[in-house]
């Protein structure tokens, strides 16, 4: 598979979506993990993401301004023990519940489907790291729950396992393109390079998101040696744009 520039993948697309990153930085001493959220609606661009003890979730930006929080108000991250879990939608919580009642990470996505959401059937995209910090090595998967072409009547539960390597990434994101209807991903997560810090990830992705369609990032790093987390977390709606 060639590898992509992650940079390029993202300033020539103008509606991503919304977006999962997962790899090793470039020095090889950190898993990184990025997700961001677009919109092009009122309500998909009033949300801001808030940090929570072992989470993240998004929430409204200007609550009077909210006029369907189904799709839009999830948690896209929860922490358990030595896993990290990315989602762009409530299924984060269905996963969440699922491993610690024994299921896989497979088992849990297994019983959802993509977002009734029609005409555009959103795909559910998700992601998994599993961490041993006495070998300084982690795993992920991430997955793609889709429709069968806009057929809402078949979902495409697809898997994909990697092994990490260093500068190496892997991004999955809901949406080929802009359109109406909006045309679902398709094919294997894109390989892109990774730099050597969440910092760099997050300066990089947020300034190559469509600037009028972008609206949260959210990047952690995590130190494979066991050391304390980093996150950022960036909102085009600020208290300096009420």
């Amino acid at each position: 598979m060639a590898q992509y520039p992650l940079e390029t993948l993202l300033s020539t697309n103008s509606y991503p979506g919304r977006g999962i990153v997962i790899g090793q930085s470039g020095d090889g001493k950190k898993a990184l993990i990025a997700y961001f959220i677009m919109g092009r609606s009122e309500n998909s661009r009033n949300r801001i993401f808030e940090l929570f003890p072992d989470g993240m979730r998004t929430k409204a930006f200007d609550e009077s301004k909210l006029s369907d929080p189904s799709l839009i108000i999830y948690n896209p991250f929860r922490h358990m023990a030595d896993t990290d879990i990315i989602t762009n939608g409530d299924q984060t919580d269905t996963v969440y519940n699922g491993l610690r009642e024994g299921l896989s990470f497979e088992d849990a996505l297994m019983t959802r489907e993509f977002e009734p959401d029609a005409p555009n059937y959103t795909p559910r995209i998700s992601g998994i790291l599993y961490y041993s910090f006495k070998k300084k090595t982690f795993s992920y998967t991430e997955s793609i729950l889709k429709s069968g072409n806009g057929d809402p009547s078949v979902c495409l539960r697809q898997f994909f396992r990697y092994q990490p390597r260093a500068g190496v990434g892997h991004f999955i994101h809901t949406y080929r393109c802009d359109g109406n209807p909006i045309p679902s991903f398709s094919g294997e997560p894109e390989e892109v390079a990774l730099p050597d810090t969440g910092a760099a990830l997050a300066e990089m992705v947020w300034g190559s998101l469509n600037p009028d369609n972008k609206v949260s990032l959210y990047v952690r790093e995590i130190p494979l040696d066991g050391g304390q987390p980093l996150e950022t977390v960036i909102n085009k709606n600020t208290a300096d744009a009420v």
